[in-house]
């Protein structure tokens, strides 16, 4: 994220994430989660995120509309994100945290197929959470040549 002058109504997001590096916590989900079921990691390797809007309301969250997407299929996201505070490090560059979070539906990046349990009911339900933890490096302005 980049905050020009602190206004973030001129912030510009672009995100890029390696789609292999999902993690649930359960190694054979997530090579099920990585394959031509649903991520198609191999064919799509990246989730890809650029946001169009910034605001911030005083003393809440940041709200951050922008596009998302999953194996080449785009659809607007709306990501609720809490600066978690900033630091300058020992070397000199300021970092700063961000968790960010949202809610999408699978159906809308084609992911349909729904396995029923024995026991009735659906193993994945349609609304995923998605919750992102960022920590940005503040890098020297670049000049134009």
């Amino acid at each position: 994220m980049m905050v020009p002058d602190g206004d973030f109504s001129r912030a510009t997001v672009d995100v890029v994430i390696d789609a292999s590096s999902i993690d649930t916590g359960v190694a054979r989900r997530d090579d099920h989660l990585r394959s031509a079921d649903y991520l198609d990691v191999n064919r799509y390797p990246n989730v890809i995120f650029t946001a169009r809007h910034v605001s911030a309301e005083p003393g809440g969250p940041l709200l951050v509309a922008g596009a998302l997407t999953i194996r080449d299929v785009t659809r607007d996201v709306s990501l609720s994100v809490v600066p978690n505070g900033r630091t300058l490090e020992p070397w000199g560059k300021q970092r700063v945290g961000f968790s960010a979070k949202a809610a999408i539906d699978r159906r809308d990046f084609g992911f349909i197929g729904n396995p029923a349990l024995d026991a009735g009911g659906l193993v994945i339900g349609q609304q995923i959470e998605v919750e992102i933890e960022v920590v940005a490096v503040k890098q020297p302005a670049v000049r134009a040549a």
